[in-house]
C-alpha cells in the first residue's frame, strides 16, 4: 500500500509505500493510459527532485516523459528520501537491490504499467540499475538507460574520487567542480546543485573492486541497452572512445545504442539541454516499447 503526500506541483506528486518496515519515497508522473512505466534512479548527492528539478519544468524528466504518454516513477534510492536513517539495512548491495524491486512493486501495485518497464538511470543510480538489469528479475525490462556512467575516471577527478571513498559525506571542491562544470552547461540557479542536494550515504563510497563486479554484471544485461556520456563530463572518460569502452562490456545486449550529449555538463538531465537529452532517450524507449530491432550498426560493437 502506498499513501500520496499533498502534490509539489500540477502532475508531479510524491508517494511513500512501506518496503518490509522500511519507507521508500518516490515522485511520480502518471500518464492515463502509459505507453510503459520508466523508473528512474538518480545519483550521488541528491534525490528524485533531480529529476524535476523546482522552477525548471521544461527541464523535467517525469513532465516531458508523462506528455509523451509514459508514466514516471523517480525512486528515492536506498538511503535517500524517506529511506535516509535505514542505512543498517542497506550496506550489502542485495540488499539494496531487494529494496528497490519490492519499492517498484508497491509502487506500480494497481497501476497501468504499459507494455513494461524501462530504467533510467543517472551517475551512482547506474550501479543500482545495472544489479537490477543484469538480476534475472530484470529479464523482462524494455531496456535500460545509464547515463554519466563510465569505465575509466577522468584523470582530473582520481584524487579527488579516492578522497569522495573515504568520506562520502564531505563535499570536495575538485569533485565538485568536476560534477558541475562548466556553468554556462547549466541555468544559473541549478549549478552547484542548488535546490536537489542531499547527504550521500556512507554506502556510496564503499565499492571496491566496483569496476571488476560492473564488468562482471554488464555481461549479463540481456536487455537493449541505451548510453550517455555529456560534452562536458569531467568524472568519466567521455567522448567516442569513452563511449566504446563502455559498451564493450555490454555482450548480452541485443542493442547498444551510444549517445554523446551536446551542450550538457556531468548532470544532463538539469542542464540546458535536458529536453533534448530527455527526448532522445524517451525515443529509445519507445523503440523498445515496439519492439525495434536493432541497426546493423548497433549490434554488437555498440556504436550506433
Amino acid at each position: 500500500m502506498t499513501s500520496t503526500e499533498p502534490e509539489l506541483a500540477t502532475g508531479v506528486h510524491r508517494e511513500v509505500a512501506d518496503v518490509h518496515g522500511v519507507p521508500a519515497s518516490a515522485l511520480v508522473a502518471e500518464a492515463a493510459h502509459p505507453r510503459a512505466v520508466i523508473v528512474a534512479l538518480h545519483g550521488g548527492a541528491t534525490t528524485s527532485t533531480y529529476f524535476d528539478h523546482p522552477g525548471h519544468p521544461r527541464l523535467s524528466l517525469l513532465r516531458t516523459a508523462a506528455t509523451a504518454g509514459f508514466t514516471v516513477i523517480a525512486l528515492d534510492r536506498p538511503g535517500y528520501g524517506s529511506s535516509a536513517g535505514h542505512e543498517e539495512r542497506m550496506r550489502a548491495p542485495r540488499q539494496r537491490t531487494d529494496y528497490a524491486f519490492a519499492a517498484v512493486d508497491a509502487f506500480l501495485e494497481g497501476r497501468d504499467k504499459g507494455l513494461g518497464l524501462f530504467l533510467w538511470a543517472h551517475s551512482a543510480g547506474c550501479e543500482l540499475t545495472i544489479r537490477m538489469a543484469s538480476d534475472p528479475r530484470g529479464a523482462g525490462l524494455l531496456g535500460v538507460e545509464l547515463a554519466g556512467m563510465g569505465r575509466t575516471h577522468h584523470p582530473t577527478v582520481l584524487t579527488a574520487m579516492e578522497e569522495w571513498r573515504n568520506d562520502p559525506g564531505r563535499t570536495r571542491p575538485n569533485l565538485r567542480s568536476a560534477l558541475w562544470d562548466p556553468p554556462h552547461a547549466y541555468p544559473p540557479d541549478v549549478y552547484g546543485g542548488r535546490g536537489i542536494g542531499a547527504t550521500s550515504p556512507s554506502y556510496e563510497g564503499r565499492r571496491e573492486s566496483w569496476q571488476e563486479e560492473f564488468a562482471r554484471l554488464a555481461a549479463r544485461v540481456p536487455v537493449p541497452v541505451h548510453l550517455t556520456l555529456a560534452e562536458y563530463e569531467q568524472v568519466w572518460m567521455n567522448g567516442p572512445e569513452g563511449l566504446a569502452d563502455l559498451a564493450a562490456m555490454f555482450t548480452a545486449a541485443p542493442r547498444l545504442v551510444l549517445h554523446e550529449q551536446a551542450g550538457a555538463g556531468h548532470n544532463t538531465s538539469v542542464s540546458r539541454t535536458a529536453l533534448a537529452y530527455h527526448l532522445r532517450v524517451l525515443a529509445f524507449v519507445e523503440e523498445c516499447a515496439l519492439g525495434v530491432p536493432a541497426l546493423p550498426s548497433e549490434r554488437g560493437r555498440g556504436d550506433g
